[in-house]
């Protein structure tokens, strides 16, 4: 069946340390999900991994840089607006707005983001 689907309002600050609006995450639809994510200026988000679920960014304003444990080192990637960044499953991660308004980005999930498989590691990384 063809349905339209709107964003489920309202936005809200989520623990990793960001602004989300779901535009897309739905019980009958495993198969992806979609939010906005807003960072404020000079803010970062918390190191975390997704378990079972695979991450795409697409920056719509602002910059920033995000940060993934790869190959046992951190790894940083400048990002700009049109920018897309694709995080595997249970990558180490976190995002940094560096610039001076706020930073906007899209996260498509697949299969759809579950509270359950967010897991905060900020503690591992401050160290």
């Amino acid at each position: 069946m063809i349905e339209l689907h709107k964003p489920s309002p309202p936005e809200y600050f989520f623990k990793e340390g960001c602004y989300i609006l779901e535009w897309y995450n739905r019980d009958d639809d495993e198969a992806a999900s979609l939010v906005r994510a807003r960072v404020a200026a000079g803010m970062k988000t918390r190191w975390h991994r997704l378990a079972y679920t695979e991450e795409r960014y697409v920056v719509v304003s602002g910059q920033g840089m995000a940060e993934l444990f790869l190959d046992g080192r951190v790894q940083s990637f400048n990002l700009a607006v049109g920018d897309s960044l694709r995080i595997p499953v249970d990558v180490p991660q976190r995002i940094t707005n560096e610039g001076p308004e706020e930073l906007v980005f899209m996260a498509l999930c697949s299969p759809r983001f579950k509270a359950e498989n967010y897991y905060d590691i900020e503690d591992q990384f401050s160290k």
